[in-house]
């Protein structure tokens, strides 16, 4: 399976960053890819609270989810976004949920995820993230099923800040998962120390290819985003790094290098208990 991750930068209206996006989109597949992956708040990106409430929308009514199943259809390609902010009523209240759609070659939504881990966060003085305050948590792990090429690929779906939880991506492991997605607009002031090695070591925990596809550039006060979107082997060697500028990066996903990297180091099977003294 050959996949690509678009990276750039989303604007705060959605029909700007869709114009900028579905060139990208059509530029990867012409490249013969059979997965598209996009970043994590795919075609907006809000300052604060009640913007990102004004401009969501129900999964219904969504613009860019109909856009971008009308463009899997149309170019015969499965595509990722990494999330979209979607309103959903929970127990007659409406609630938002950052979540991340599946789109299969015919158009169809194949498979959902809602962010679990909100990123909650004091890094200094002057940066704290209450993501809890904006959006509701997923309560489910999600594993989709893709068939590539008469191959099935199980790709475990994760978010950003879920990087940080390596119970998860063991568990999507253990699961059946081939690759692991993890869409993302990580920070710049913690991705320069953490986000290569957090998805390195998540590569070799699960024995997983990860593909992260990121946002990169400058936004509102001052928040600055870290780009390098990455694709990594399962055994944590990087094959593809997009930098800090607009970028496609593709590589192609080998099974046999899953149970190779498996194989050779095989501590994921190993469910140990430890006792503490």
């Amino acid at each position: 399976m050959r996949v690509a991750c678009i990276q750039y930068k989303s604007y705060e209206d959605e029909k700007k960053t869709l114009k900028k996006l579905i060139p990208l989109i059509y530029n990867a597949a012409k490249k013969k890819v059979d997965l598209i992956t996009l970043p994590e708040c795919a075609t907006f990106l809000n300052n604060n609270k009640s913007d990102t409430i004004m401009n969501a929308s129900f999964e219904r009514n969504s613009f860019s989810l109909r856009v971008i199943k009308e463009i899997a259809k149309n170019l015969d390609v499965n595509i990722l976004i990494g999330s979209l902010q979607t309103l959903e009523y929970k127990m007659l209240t409406k609630k938002l949920f950052n979540r991340s759609f599946l789109i299969n070659r015919k158009g169809k939504v194949i498979c959902k995820y809602d962010k679990i881990h909100m990123y909650d966060v004091k890094i200094s003085k002057q940066q704290s993230y209450q993501e809890s305050k904006t959006y509701e948590s997923g309560q489910s792990a999600k594993i989709a099923k893709l068939k590539v090429n008469g191959k099935y690929y199980k790709i475990g779906m994760t978010i950003c800040y879920d990087l940080r939880f390596p119970h998860l991506f063991r568990d999507l492991a253990l699961n059946g998962a081939d690759l692991i997605t993890v869409p993302s607009v990580f920070m710049h002031i913690t991705g320069k120390d953490h986000w290569h090695s957090l998805l390195k070591a998540r590569a070799i925990e699960t024995g997983c290819y990860i593909v992260a596809p990121a946002q990169y550039g400058h936004y509102f006060n001052k928040r600055k985003s870290y780009g390098h979107s990455l694709i990594v082997s399962p055994w944590g060697k990087i094959l593809k790094d997009a930098k800090t500028e607009k970028n496609i990066i593709i590589t192609d996903i080998d099974k046999h290098q899953i149970k190779i990297a498996r194989s050779k180091i095989p501590s994921l099977f190993i469910n140990k208990k430890y006792k503490i003294s």
